[in-house]
């Protein structure tokens, strides 16, 4: 059975808007749900915190220890340049896209495939596309460039709700990424298993755990095994006198 998720929903301190956007979400069928923050509530429901760092500068994105405090962190990044840091170099787990406007850059393969290889997801939010025919478009032209690039790889569909009517079932969510560009298979991994593969991500991030590889070096041979292993031509000549 599929475990679908949503990884960024607004937060809000309207304490019962904020109750109902995780009842409307676990009834859903959604089993995890993203906030930027939140407090101990109690549901059959996982809640995440996640911090979204709008840069428009690369001295606006300085990872500090305080990152660690949040399980996802996510950069809109506003210009190619740090759109290209944000693939190639900067500590995160997702790469938004901006849907509510038109994009000032183009994607190019190059770091869309270092995001790919760090395992970094570039995220897409619908919630825009059913606030506005305007912004519906730019949602639409954005996302189907994008996945021109990635091939619809690394790709998660989030909702950005800020109200629990603006939720959509994951069903209706993996249908919508048809439009997107995603393929049938894609559009489902885009609300299940890829989210899975970022909240890992996260904890990865979190903890800094990492795999290391080692190999065993030869050790260097001595004069006896050189003479040994040497074929007769590179031999040292012996006279006899």
């Amino acid at each position: 059975m599929a475990m679908f998720m949503d990884l960024n929903v607004s937060y809000t301190t309207d304490k019962k808007r904020l109750q109902g956007l995780i009842e409307k979400a676990a009834h859903r069928n959604y089993i995890l749900c993203c906030f930027s923050y939140v407090k101990l509530i109690r549901l059959p429901i996982k809640v995440l915190n996640r911090l979204t760092i709008v840069a428009t500068d690369p001295s606006h994105f300085r990872p500090t220890a305080v990152y660690k405090a949040y399980d996802l962190v996510a950069v809109f990044p506003k210009t190619e340049k740090l759109f290209h840091a944000a693939c190639m170099t900067f500590d995160v787990d997702i790469i938004c896209v901006a849907v509510s406007e038109k994009l000032p850059f183009y994607f190019k393969r190059s770091p869309v495939n270092g995001a790919i290889e760090r395992g970094v997801f570039f995220e897409l939010s619908y919630t825009p596309a059913i606030r506005d025919s305007t912004m519906r478009r730019y949602t639409i032209a954005n996302a189907v460039s994008l996945m021109e690039t990635c091939k619809g790889k690394n790709v998660i569909v989030t909702s950005g709700a800020e109200r629990p009517l603006e939720l959509r079932g994951p069903y209706d969510i993996a249908n919508l990424g048809l439009l997107f560009g995603l393929s049938e298979q894609d559009g489902k991994a885009a609300v299940s298993t890829n989210c899975r593969a970022v909240h890992l991500h996260g904890e990865t991030r979190k903890t800094a755990l990492g795999i290391i590889h080692t190999m065993k070096k030869d050790q260097p041979l001595s004069e006896g095994q050189r003479e040994v292993d040497d074929p007769p031509s590179k031999r040292p000549k012996i006279e006899l006198s």
